[in-house]
């Protein structure tokens, strides 16, 4: 037996339960993970929320990253061992002591990571991998809108920005946020609540605007982010701590200048064990040669879930949250 965070019902953190739950034998091309550090993301609220369905039967467990080591294994798997120090990006599931993975998911850990950078990167990281390279192919001296510069994801992305050398403008909720942001890279940051953001792009642009905006706030800054952007620019909606978009018009492409739109997901990236290897080891490169740095701001028991799930509906946390399972 081993404890989770649970919820049989949707809501609040209300529902989120610490309780024993069975770990199965593993199955063939399966390993078993005694988890140490479990990272925390907006995801994992929606998951527990409602916003995202629940299981048909069981509780849902919340949780989108997680490193350990592998305690045992199925048949059939070869590319791993006992003991080797692995982690791992899944929808959900990651808040228990220790899980059963499907081996071709679980990623190998460099020695130069730890457990805890690995558990706070392996969403967060590889979601800014994507964003940057795949969903837009950021270049050198391009203008670049990053909404939330100083959360898990935008702190790493303004790092990453700063390394590719691109003109990057990052939105914050409060001043105290802004020298954070600053100091991950960002070349100009925007305080979105003492000042019109759309305003202060088209001043930093000389009115041309941006060649891609990332936005993960949603409602709260649609349709604005729409017209921050150049003729022909992307807006990537990835995430939506505020809210769904619910008055998305197609139309609002067309009258801001023939844009594109974008609502991707990391797991569509990371599809195969080929993608999965790509995006991890350009993302654990970039966090080798010094280029990210990963700001872990918070750490709770994983048991007190429930206190960091306030703490970050009330945006009151800055760069990554990580939790520690008492296995490490």
């Amino acid at each position: 037996m081993a404890y989770a965070i649970c919820a049989d019902t949707p809501g609040g953190v209300e529902v989120l339960d610490w309780r024993d739950i069975p770990t199965p034998k593993p199955g063939m091309g399966e390993a078993v993970v005694h988890q140490t550090k479990v990272g925390l993301n907006y995801i994992d609220i929606y998951m527990t929320s409602g916003t995202y369905p629940f299981p048909e039967s069981g509780p849902q467990i919340p949780g989108g990253e997680a490193a350990g080591i592998v305690a045992a294994l199925g048949e059939g798997v070869t590319e791993l061992s006992v003991g080797d120090r692995v982690a791992y990006t899944t929808p959900n599931g990651a808040y228990r002591e220790e899980r059963v993975m499907p081996a071709d998911r679980l990623v190998k850990l460099p020695d130069g990571v730890s457990d805890e950078v690995a558990a706070a990167s392996m969403l967060k990281g590889m979601t800014v991998e994507y964003l940057l390279n795949r969903s837009f192919k950021v270049k050198p001296g391009q203008k670049v809108l990053f909404h939330a510069a100083a959360g898990g994801v935008g702190l790493i992305a303004g790092q990453w920005l700063r390394h590719i050398g691109a003109e990057s403008i990052g939105t914050v909720g409060s001043d105290e946020k802004i020298a954070q942001a600053k100091a991950a890279g960002y070349t100009h940051v925007i305080n979105y609540n003492s000042s019109d953001f759309t305003e202060e792009v088209h001043a930093l642009t000389d009115g041309k605007g941006v060649a891609v905006a990332y936005d993960s706030i949603g409602q709260d800054t649609y349709p604005h982010t729409l017209s921050c952007l150049e003729k022909f620019g992307l807006f990537v909606s990835f995430g939506q701590s505020s809210g769904l978009i619910s008055n998305f018009a197609v139309a609002d492409l067309a009258k801001n200048g023939s844009l594109f739109a974008q609502r991707p997901t990391l797991f569509n990236y990371i599809d195969t064990r080929e993608n999965l290897n790509e995006v991890s080891s350009n993302m654990f490169r970039m966090i080798a040669e010094g280029h990210i740095k990963m700001d872990i701001n918070q750490r709770y028991a994983l048991k007190d879930v429930p206190k960091a799930f306030a703490a970050l509906m009330a945006r009151k946390t800055t760069g990554a949250t990580v939790f520690d399972t008492g296995r490490g």
